[in-house]
């Protein structure tokens, strides 16, 4: 079981992964994962959790590593009126004024006064820094960024570099400060762009209306929506008329007119007049519901940066710690007389070390994708295919629903009779082209019994006078019924048998989707396209040649699509896209599934990828964010990274100074950290 505690204000990688470790030590926790943008720990937990206790043991044990950073449940957030980090930094303005002063005495030649002053000033000045290692030191942890600033300071303080040490603190604090407010601003920013959660609901109790919190909501209530509210919970319009904006959901703006008897998604916002819906669920089954916790919750699958990066800073500090120790020693050894060169050197090397910029900005710019995804209505379930949807070869698409509307109408039928029998039948069924037939016929129906649907090929009656047969070619073949039409019609064909006799045909058909022809088009002359439906052959055909003459295989079963699929070779990974609930199992296998979301439920909940509106559009889009999402990690990788160690490698001659020291750490990470803010705001500026 998998609980979530908040710890607001908790920026450090170090502090976070001593804090994983030691929760990971207490008995009734398994392990836990820090996910920065989203300041959430996730703890899988055993069944003898209490969450008031387990909080409070949290909190203990946060503070013992962190200061400042604010402990609660996830689940009492909305309960909890946090208060906003106010960093308290008297000690260092009054740090500052002593050094002010003991400069003065220093000017005018006062040497018995500015010593003291200026290691009274650090220590004031470096108080918040000085608790930190003492923490760390008690954890018995030597390699985190603060023992390695205070060695590094203490240091220089004791080679007389006094103006130095205290200037590399000041820039730290300054620089702490900065990363706090950026990392807090781009959740913000990313919180704006998913402007979704619903404070309150309507509803209906005895002929009046309550306002209720939508967590309290339950199947069958009547809510009441007026003009400018948004949609609290899935349900059914049973009172008025109106168009609904549902671009919060799909990123498109524009309006979609709803009607008595139409499914309603919650999240939309009500344009037009009042309107009455029944939920058909409860909030937290509700769509909306489920689009925030997919965003919450979608860095919480790392992409295989994220998790080298976590690896990478595990070894790299200790190693640099060893190398700035070793850089001290063996020159200290040969050349004795210039010790405090020596010493100057690895400190400067100590600061230089910290790997901040990564651990910070790599799962900043995932989390920014993904928001930046979710306002155009695509939903990433983890930054792990975001980051996987830039390696793609492959992509199979199935075609009903997806390349085409799915709103079959029937064109033709073999006789009045044959329209009656599989309209009769084709009710028990919820597939789209049943749907079609039994909405095109107005007459009478035929009552049946032990209606039977099978997967792929149709439906069957049994009766004491034998079979009917209601669906394609390769059901009437299994049950050796001989199809006596010999005529070609495009279209999807429902044959009809009554007790082993061929009776006729239904034609169903299908349009192909505007969007479809040009992204299509698109997309195969960058990737292997492939259509794979169980329509027949020539069905496929017509559709494939529409969309530029792509690959397609026909007649197929779930099964049989993903024995295809699997066998498409690629040395890239392998994308599927669809819509049904015949998709799912495809969805599943596939290294990245993507569900259309006006799809099935189930479709939905096992892809990887979510669209939230039918355009193939969004797509391409999902492609073009995932891959500027890509561009900027390693950005942020090779700048952090080749700044570091032009720095280390100056550092070790003799050419760096502290202060140039603090912009390879502190600097650098600010830099990275606005780099990967641009794919939010760039986004937001061309949509503007």
């Amino acid at each position: 079981m998998i609980k979530k505690v908040i710890m607001k204000n908790l920026i450090c990688s170090n502090c976070a992964a001593q804090i994983e470790k030691s929760l990971a030590n207490l008995d009734y926790i398994n392990s836990a994962s820090f996910n920065f943008p989203n300041q959430v720990m996730l703890i899988d937990v055993t069944e003898d959790y209490d969450d008031d206790k387990a909080v409070d043991e949290i909190k203990i044990i946060v503070d013992s590593i962190e200061d400042g950073v604010q402990t609660y449940s996830y689940e009492k957030r909305h309960l909890i009126e946090t208060v906003k980090r106010v960093e308290s930094y008297y000690s260092v303005f009054i740090g500052i004024a002593i050094y002010i002063i003991g400069f003065i005495f220093d000017h005018y030649g006062i040497a018995w006064g500015f010593i003291p002053l200026f290691w009274i000033g650090y220590s004031f000045i470096a108080y918040k820094l000085m608790r930190k290692t003492l923490k760390g030191a008690k954890r018995i942890d030597f390699f985190n960024e603060n023992t390695l600033m205070f060695i590094a300071t203490i240091a220089a303080m004791f080679l007389q570099f006094y103006y130095e040490a205290v200037l590399v603190i000041i820039f730290y604090s300054i620089g702490e400060y900065l990363q706090h407010r950026a990392v807090h601003r781009s959740k913000q920013e990313v919180s704006a762009l998913l402007d979704l959660k619903i404070e309150y609901a309507n509803v209906l109790i005895n002929g009046k209306v309550v306002i209720r919190d939508p967590l309290s909501i339950k199947k069958g209530d009547i809510i009441i929506i007026k003009n400018g509210e948004k949609i609290p919970v899935d349900g059914i319009l049973i009172k008025g008329a109106t168009a609904l904006n549902t671009s919060a959901l799909t990123g498109e703006a524009k309006l979609s007119n709803v009607k008595v008897g139409d499914y309603i998604l919650s999240g939309n916002l009500n344009v037009g007049s009042l309107i009455e819906i029944q939920a058909s669920k409860g909030y937290r089954e509700s769509t909306i519901a489920k689009v925030i916790d997919l965003i919450e919750n979608s860095t919480n699958r790392k992409a295989k940066t994220e998790n080298f990066i976590t690896k990478f800073a595990r070894y790299y500090t200790p190693l640099v710690t060893l190398a700035a120790f070793l850089m001290f020693l063996i020159p200290t050894i040969l050349d004795s007389a210039n010790y405090q060169e020596y010493i100057y050197r690895a400190a400067i090397f100590l600061v230089i070390s910290c790997p901040c910029a990564l651990v910070i900005s790599i799962p900043l710019s995932y989390f920014a994708g993904i928001g930046a995804a979710a306002r155009e209505g695509i939903l990433f379930k983890g930054s792990t295919f975001l980051h996987m949807i830039t390696n793609v070869g492959t992509i199979g698409l199935d075609k009903t629903g997806t390349l085409t509307h799915g709103n079959f109408t029937v064109g033709e039928y073999s006789s009045d009779e044959t329209l009656k029998i599989a309209a009769s039948i084709e009710r028990y069924s919820n597939h789209p082209i049943a749907k079609s037939i039994v909405d095109y016929y107005k007459g009478d129906y035929y009552e049946f019994e032990n209606v039977e649907e099978v997967p792929g090929l149709g439906l069957i009656v049994k009766n004491e006078l034998g079979t009917i047969l209601v669906g394609n070619r390769k059901l009437m073949n299994k049950h050796n019924v001989k199809v006596k039409d010999k005529k070609i019609m495009i279209g999807s064909n429902v044959f009809v048998s009554m007790y082993g006799k061929y009776i006729g045909r239904v034609i169903v058909k299908d349009k192909i989707r505007g969007s479809s022809f040009n992204v299509i088009r698109r997309l195969s002359r960058r990737y292997n396209v492939t259509m794979l439906t169980g329509d027949n052959d020539l069905i496929a055909k017509e559709v494939a040649q529409s969309l530029g003459g792509i690959d397609y295989e026909s007649n197929l079963l779930p099964e049989d699509k993903i024995k295809f699929f699997n066998n498409i070779k690629t040395k890239k990974l392998k994308m599927f896209i669809g819509d049904g609930i015949n998709d799912a199992p495809l969805l599943k296998n596939a290294d990245i599934g993507v569900a259309m979301g006006n799809g099935s439920e189930i479709a939905i909940d096992v892809a990887d990828v979510i669209i939230m509106s039918d355009d193939l559009n969004l797509v391409e889009k999902a492609f073009k964010i995932g891959r500027k999402t890509k561009n900027i990690v390693f950005q942020n990788i090779i700048v952090s990274l080749g700044v570091k160690f032009s720095f280390l490698i100056l550092a070790g001659f003799g050419y760096s100074t502290m202060l140039m020291a603090i912009f390879a750490d502190v600097g650098i990470t600010l830099i990275a950290v606005l780099n990967s803010l641009r794919i939010i705001y760039s986004r937001r500026q061309k949509n503007e």
